[in-house]
């Protein structure tokens, strides 16, 4: 066997003859890594299969599209990220940074599969960085003892595949790719070379078994650590779990997903018996204190991905004391929310540059429904002009930068939700005569653009406190 030097990007993976200060791919300083590359000749790639095709050449008209048959994990939020569960044979990423909970989903999951999907079958826990009494543990505090679900402590994967071969389990878990090394190749656990080889090994294993895999990897806030960002490329689903900044709620985003959409979002709750599904996501998002009317607060139905979801927005317009006032958003883009307060201005001749904006989506939650911009500019006006909203009001509308007012998409839906939630008044833009009668506890204010959300705003509440005061300064 020849051995050649080679420097790798510890960061994106390219490889270079020699060592450099910055990586001529990703521009990281001090990420190149020295490792020993084999050097095959053409012999004995030809002996490893390099050079054989495992089929022939067919025509596209003749390949047979293959439907993927999803089976549920038992778990309903992870079912929504992965587009409907579990398919034969699929590799999923769970990357998130070190302790936000994914040992436990995975365990948690192993447990639902061998009560449901897996009853009757083996699943193997492979765990490189705990023992097997740590497991336990964890398992115990889970109230996980199935019969069924075997654990392994081991980071040789020339052994964690044999011993799949002999077990042949109906679910595979390792926890985590970082910490498994292939016999092999030279290259401490942890390093792009290794991480790499042993993915592809994994891979060609599970194929050739149908049976799903889960492989978790680590990364920092800053998503550098180089494990994930190569194996993206190789896995069928990458799902990255992350908390929010109340730290209450831990989110799971797909990225990448062969098997279903990408616009699905798990929402899991911690708690000390582990991490369960949060199915009406929106009614703890937004303030449980929605009995009274409060100035720069407003209501709408956002979506994320399939699912409806009740969103608040909050706005403060209060006098600045800086040359330059501040605008800070959080939950909603910067740009979107600097083009609403322009459009706003324009047209309705408030003056907002002597006043800071702050501007929040209660919940932490992140969302890009242009369904909220309506009840943003709702909630800025209210703040700048002291009209109190009623709490039982809800703003769908997607405004443009002319301020005119449009209807996104799943209106009805979102009205049909805002129904559920008991809400009574639905300021939207112009909807189909088909559907203006579909609600009947839901009276529907049409709104064309920001002039006419103001007039609707202050015929809604006629005696706010400081009306007179307002509408002359406007």
């Amino acid at each position: 066997m020849k051995l050649k030097t080679i420097y790798r990007c510890q960061q994106c993976g390219q490889a270079s003859p020699k060592w450099a200060g910055q990586c001529p791919g990703c521009s990281g300083w001090n990420t190149l890594v020295e490792e020993a590359e084999e050097v095959l000749t053409k012999a004995a790639a030809k002996a490893r299969g390099l050079t054989d095709f495992s089929e022939p050449p067919v025509k596209l008209s003749e390949a047979r599209a293959m439907k993927a048959v999803h089976a549920s994990t038992g778990i309903a939020e992870l079912d929504r990220a992965l587009g409907g569960g579990l398919v034969a044979g699929q590799v999923v990423l769970l990357a998130g940074p070190p302790g936000i909970g994914k040992s436990t989903l995975t365990l948690e999951t192993c447990t639902a599969l061998a009560a449901g999907a897996c009853a009757g079958k083996k699943v193997l826990y492979v765990s490189g960085e705990e023992s097997l009494s740590q497991v336990g543990s964890r398992a115990e505090r889970l109230g996980a003892r199935p019969e069924n679900v075997y654990l392994m402590s081991e980071t040789n994967l020339a052994r964690i595949i044999d011993e799949f071969r002999k077990l042949k389990p109906a679910f595979l878990v390792i926890d985590s790719i970082q910490t498994v090394y292939h016999p092999d190749f030279v290259g401490s656990p942890g390093s792009v070379g290794q991480i790499r080889e042993c993915a592809s090994e994994l891979l060609k294993t599970v194929k050739a078994a149908g049976a799903p895999l889960f492989l978790l990897g680590h990364v920092t806030k800053e998503g550098s650590l180089a494990g994930p960002k190569v194996l993206e490329h190789i896995v069928d689903t990458v799902l990255y779990f992350d908390t929010e900044k109340n730290n209450v709620f831990r989110v799971l985003r797909p990225h990448k997903n062969r098997f279903g959409p990408v616009d699905e979002t798990g929402i899991f709750e911690m708690t000390a018996k582990g991490l369960l599904s949060v199915d009406d996501a929106g009614l703890m998002l937004a303030d449980s204190d929605r009995d009274r009317a409060l100035a720069g607060r407003a209501f709408a139905v956002a979506f994320e991905g399939a699912r409806p979801m009740l969103a608040e927005i909050q706005a403060l317009a209060a006098r600045s004391y800086l040359p330059y006032p501040r605008r800070t958003v959080t939950g909603i883009d910067l740009n979107r929310a600097q083009m609403l307060i322009a459009a706003i201005e324009k047209n309705l001749g408030l003056r907002f540059d002597e006043m800071d904006v702050f501007a929040s989506l209660q919940g932490g939650i992140k969302l890009k429904d242009p369904a909220l911009d309506l009840a943003f500019c709702a909630a800025l006006i209210s703040s700048a002009k002291d009209i109190p909203l009623q709490p039982d009001c809800v703003f769908l509308g997607e405004v443009g930068i002319l301020a005119q007012v449009s209807s996104p998409g799943f209106m009805d839906r979102r009205l049909a939700e805002a129904e559920r939630l008991g809400f009574k008044t639905a300021f939207v833009p112009r909807l189909p005569k088909k559907d203006e009668g579909r609600f009947k506890s839901l009276k529907l204010e049409v709104v064309r653009d920001m002039g006419g959300l103001y007039a609707a705003l202050v015929k809604l509440t006629p005696a706010h406190p400081g009306s007179g005061k307002n509408k002359e300064q406007s």
